[in-house]
């Protein structure tokens, strides 16, 4: 089987501050439905005052989940937006350390806390890709066919 791949065009670029306080997944998916962006990649830089990740277990299908109510400073965060159930729909991967250097990371959930944050935001123009459900994987994968 081959890599299946849709072909974008690039669209508007956004740099963009984070609201204090505010969930980062939230305020990705608020922005991109007030600016109509229904495919997107983007990256942040900053820190929070607490987030929530997981780790897939493939075998069970599910997501382990961590929360840590403590500040962090965001090493990596990568993401796109694509859509879901006909709503612009973030999925982030994001790497954080600790004022003691401890490293945490994995796939970004609600509620992760800004603190204070940056965002830049590359809108994509095309057929937006919508996720569904893939019984491999148990996963909401884009479906490409």
């Amino acid at each position: 089987m081959n890599l299946s791949c849709s072909e974008f065009k690039p669209g508007r670029f956004f740099l963009g501050s984070f609201p204090f306080g505010k969930d980062l997944i939230t305020s990705v998916e608020d922005f991109c439905k007030k600016a109509s962006i229904r495919m997107a990649v983007f990256s942040v830089i900053g820190s929070v005052s607490s987030v929530t990740v997981g780790c897939y277990d493939q075998k069970q299908q599910v997501h382990v989940i961590s929360r840590e109510k403590a500040p962090f400073e965001i090493i990596s965060c990568t993401g796109n937006v694509s859509i879901k159930k006909g709503n612009p729909f973030v999925h982030a991967h994001i790497v954080l350390s600790d004022e003691k250097d401890k490293i945490i990371g994995g796939h970004l959930f609600s509620e992760t806390i800004i603190f204070a944050g940056e965002i830049n935001l590359q809108e994509l123009k095309g057929k937006p890709i919508e996720r569904a459900y893939d019984y491999k994987t148990g996963l909401m994968l884009w479906n490409l066919f």
